[in-house]
């Protein structure tokens, strides 16, 4: 009771610890599923779209890479990022943009995989009015992802979802540093393993919060759109 009493006036009181971890875990993850979006969504409906030797094999990998993983992942960067690593000169592990760089690696395959599902289950809609209209391959991409648009909310959601829960794979390539690249999970499992309960509860109930008012925000605005079109 001391501990949820505790972790509220954190909150409360507008902790600075607290909420410069939330503010980096925010922007850490955001970026990452805008960095995934731009490369998952068009990638999903080139392939909801297209026809090639192969392609159930490259679909059905990447629908497996969905589970990819975290640790693995943030190994992977790791190694990339290293100063004996291909991009070890760039000089950013253990900063937040390794970690935008390991969640955006998580993230595409979920956004790519669902957005092929929902651009195929357009297309059988669209195919004969499109390919009357005689629009290219570019057109198609661009006009299904558009009218997606609020299905496409859910691909987003699962994406911000597996970022902002993250553990493993920032804290690899981030190194959890205080007040550099601490996140909200990350300072959570630490907090715990302390017995700063008061801080670790905080944290926890501030991103269930982030998560839920996301949520809510992205069913109001899928709501809207529906009875927009009537």
């Amino acid at each position: 009771m001391t501990d949820h009493g505790s972790a509220w006036e954190l909150i409360a009181n507008g902790d600075a610890t607290l909420f410069a971890i939330v503010r980096l875990s925010l922007i850490v993850s955001l970026a990452a599923v805008a960095f995934s979006a731009l490369i998952g969504m068009p990638l999903g409906a080139w392939l909801a779209l297209t026809r090639f030797p192969g392609r159930e094999a490259v679909v059905v990998a990447l629908n497996a890479m969905m589970g990819l993983p975290p640790v693995v992942v943030g190994l992977a960067v790791y190694l990339l990022l290293s100063r004996s690593g291909p991009l070890g000169e760039l000089g950013i592990l253990f900063t937040p943009s390794a970690m935008v760089i390991a969640q955006t690696v998580l993230i595409i395959p979920i956004i790519a995989a669902l957005t092929r599902q929902t651009i195929a289950d357009l297309w059988v809609e669209y195919r004969d009015e499109l390919a009357a209209m005689a629009v290219g391959p570019v057109g198609r991409v661009t006009t299904l992802l558009w009218d997606a648009r609020y299905s496409l909310l859910t691909a987003l959601l699962a994406g911000f979802g597996r970022a902002a829960a993250e553990v493993g794979a920032v804290m690899i390539v981030g190194g959890n540093i205080d007040g550099f690249t601490r996140t909200m999970t990350t300072a959570v499992a630490l907090e715990t393993s302390k017995g700063n309960l008061p801080l670790a509860l905080g944290l926890g109930l501030v991103l269930l919060a982030i998560v839920v008012a996301i949520n809510a925000a992205a069913w109001a605005m899928r709501a809207w759109s529906e009875r927009q079109a009537g």
